[in-house]
């Protein structure tokens, strides 16, 4: 029987590891079944007043947010689960007119809000991109950053939407994660009921996903945390 050498085995070891990676994610299901559903009928008075409220951490430490994102001109940033916009519309300015924002959603209605704000506001560098279940929709390379702010437990599928976001990211491009906290004494209950998962599983689902972990900046966020990571080679 002849025996593989190292430096054989090694490519056919990745390969195989590649193609078990590759498998696991096509047959990925739902982790959360229906989780979206409530939102294709949402009303958006009534989001916006929930979403941009002075009583909501994450509209309260905006700023600071954004700031820790890195932006610079020119860049192409995805706002994955954008919402009513908040984050789109404070990203846009900072990327400037030679960059554009892609303003991303599962829901038609949150994305004609946008345009209809950025409209409002005279913002010409954002672009809507509705998306799916198990796919962000973006083309691919196409962005630098891609940012999601209390979004990341709403993803039905996520190994399979974390391989499109890795797909639309370019070389060196970096994904922002901000979630909730779970399994805190402090937190609510419906925190703990309603987020899938905690800090640690999502740090290994990205990582798992073809990403690695920057850092985590520190931030005024008492319930939510943010995490920064980066794209890598495979």
């Amino acid at each position: 029987m002849k025996t593989l050498r190292p430096a054989l085995f090694l490519p056919i070891a990745l390969c195989l590891i590649l193609s078990l990676s590759v498998a696991a994610v096509a047959q990925e299901e739902s982790v959360r079944p229906g989780i979206n559903a409530s939102y294709q009928d949402a009303d958006i008075e009534q989001s916006v007043q929930r979403f941009e409220s002075e009583g909501r951490e994450i509209f309260q430490q905006r700023e600071a947010i954004v700031e820790a994102c890195d932006l610079k001109s020119g860049m192409d940033v995805a706002d994955v689960g954008a919402g009513t916009g908040l984050f789109t519309r404070l990203i846009a300015p900072k990327v400037g007119p030679d960059g554009t924002v892609y303003a991303v959603d599962i829901t038609e209605k949150f994305l004609e809000h946008i345009k209809k704000t950025c409209t409002e506001g005279k913002i010409e560098n954002v672009e809507t991109v509705i998306c799916t279940p198990t796919s962000t929709e973006l083309k691919p390379r196409s962005v630098d950053l891609v940012f999601t702010s209390d979004t990341y437990h709403h993803f039905e599928f996520p190994y399979k939407t974390l391989a499109s976001i890795r797909r639309a990211l370019r070389r060196g491009g970096r994904l922002i994660v901000i979630d909730f906290k779970k399994e805190d004494a402090e937190r609510p209950d419906w925190v703990n009921d309603h987020v899938r998962a905690n800090k640690q599983t999502v740090i290994k689902e990205i990582t798992s996903a073809g990403f690695k972990l920057i850092d985590e900046p520190e931030t005024q966020m008492k319930g939510q945390y943010m995490l920064r990571f980066e794209k890598v080679r495979r």
